[in-house]
């Protein structure tokens, strides 16, 4: 069987900009996804809102439960015994135009781009699409917010015991999307970085403010 080939993510900085944006305004992302549905078949619970009326009309009800933690009328949309979405047919999305915001704005770079691992044999497809991906990095500016992402995902990650509870999200998607938001806080220097109760402090102002 051949080695799978590597895929082109694009150019970081125009990455990361659009995905800020991307995040600012609850919009689509830009994938190119190809012929790759490995999302749809890793086991994913999929959130919809009670705005999202075209997504849940399109969806029967009794795939649809409530989502814990969430105001009523947020549900969640699971997966069949084989881990897909049971919207996909025949390998398609069969309510692509319809698709939940969750799935649309849906960018499996996100882990690459942190370095923020997921895991399990459910997660098998994914993780396999995940490890293709391969950012140009070829300007010093590229590097310095690629290295900024990777510590904040790292700072998230190793000092989450730091942190009050609830303050950090429960799955590494959402993990990643917060180092996203935050990562300019770590674009200085190791050396210039405040110590770790006033980050956590820094870390959470940050994605407040971000989000508003």
């Amino acid at each position: 069987m051949p080695e799978p080939q590597d895929l082109e993510a694009g150019n970081f900085s125009n990455w990361l900009s659009d995905t800020h944006t991307a995040l600012r305004n609850d919009a689509e992302t830009d994938v190119p996804c190809g012929e790759c549905n490995a999302c749809c078949r890793s086991s994913y619970f999929i959130h919809i809102k009670p705005d999202e009326l075209s997504s849940l009309s399109h969806i029967p009800d009794e795939l649809l439960f409530p989502a814990p933690g969430l105001p009523e009328g947020n549900v969640l949309m699971g997966y069949d015994e084989k881990g897909h979405c049971p919207m996909l047919r025949d390998g398609v999305c069969s309510i692509y135009d319809h698709r939940p915001a969750t799935c649309r704005s849906y960018d499996c770079r996100i882990f690459p781009a942190t370095g923020i691992q997921i895991s399990g044999k459910e997660k098998v497809l994914i993780t396999q699409q995940i490890q293709r991906w391969k950012f140009n990095l070829s300007e010093a500016d590229e590097i310095n917010e690629h290295k900024a992402v990777h510590k904040a995902a790292s700072f998230l990650t190793h000092k989450s015991k730091l942190f009050p509870p609830d303050a950090l999200p429960g799955n590494p998607t959402q993990l990643a999307i917060m180092a996203i938001k935050v990562h300019d806080l770590f674009l200085e220097p190791d050396e210039q970085i405040v110590d770790d109760p006033k980050m956590v402090d820094a870390v959470i102002l940050a994605q407040e403010k971000f989000d508003s």
